[in-house]
């Protein structure tokens, strides 16, 4: 499940930045061997003050297990102000129609190898096919990628090689480092789909990430009228933001439209929880 954050909606999503950089730290400069700035567990560098996109995958628990950063290439960004070492000389790629992504991650401790929703391969085609769409959607043709050729290695066997390369391969920490071109055209995003058998949007609404990311944490099912426990059990962080969505809709519309949302999270609330939330009674509701 997939999250764009930018400058518009960043306000909104600290926490899954504070653990996307944290596991851009464990990639980066544990596993990689990377020389990365990492304050407070957290791996944040200059381009992530110039207010680039994130694009964020979530795991059906909320956990952060994928991310990568998309930088416009008119600007600064590490090919060009980082690792001009691959460039041998020759001036960096700058065009509107461009964009940089680098810091590709995936969180290898949390999912598993297999070849379920849970993996680490589901997570990576997952996120490239996110990343592709959302470049596209914005107008982007082409992305400038550093990589390394492990990853290069990933691309070609999910069916996303590049097309071409830049430059030359360069030392970098433990792995060498190399720039590659992925364009966005709706052919590659349709093969990697293919690939990893995904054929359903994989975006998620700022509503239902926020919703997803805040329902780790467990509360206590409000003791508030026939609201019992033995009916209902304990209620996720997730129902309790419906619930005060529900007790803060104010016409039938807004009530619907809560329902909708609810109705269209197949994974992470059972038939039976939705019946028990859409069956609360929105003036119940408002007392809790």
């Amino acid at each position: 499940m997939i999250i764009v954050i930018d400058a518009l909606n960043k306000h909104l999503f600290s926490g899954v930045l504070d653990e996307m950089f944290r596991l851009r730290a464990r990639v980066f400069g544990d596993r990689l061997g990377w020389k990365v700035n990492i304050q407070d567990g957290k791996e944040i560098d200059e381009f992530d003050h110039l207010d680039p996109a994130y694009v964020v995958g979530l795991d059906p628990d909320g956990h952060v297990v994928a991310a990568v950063r998309a930088l416009q290439t008119t600007g600064p960004h590490m090919l060009a102000d980082v690792f001009s070492d691959i460039l041998c000389g020759e001036p960096p790629i700058r065009s509107a129609t461009m964009w940089e992504s680098t810091r590709f991650c995936v969180d290898t401790q949390r999912l598993n190898r297999s070849k379920d929703r849970h993996s680490v391969s589901y997570a990576t085609c997952e996120l490239m096919i996110g990343s592709l769409e959302y470049a596209r959607r914005s107008g982007i043709k082409d992305i400038v990628t550093v990589i390394d050729p492990v990853m290069d290695r990933v691309l070609k066997r999910s069916d996303n090689a590049p097309y071409d390369y830049v430059g030359q391969t360069v030392p970098m920490g433990k792995v060498p480092a190399l720039a590659a071109l992925l364009d966005t055209s709706e052919e590659r995003v349709d093969r990697v789909r293919k690939f990893a058998g995904i054929c359903h949007d994989v975006f998620l609404s700022d509503d239902e990430a926020l919703a997803l990311f805040n329902s780790k944490r467990v509360v206590s099912f409000p003791e508030q009228g026939r609201s019992s426990r033995s009916d209902t059990g304990e209620l996720t962080a997730l129902e309790a933001y419906f619930l005060e969505q529900i007790r803060a809709a104010e016409t039938d519309s807004e009530l619907k439209a809560i329902y909708d949302l609810i109705d269209a999270l197949p994974r992470e609330i059972s038939a039976e929880r939705k019946t028990v939330l859409k069956s609360y009674p929105n003036s119940l509701a408002r007392e809790v």
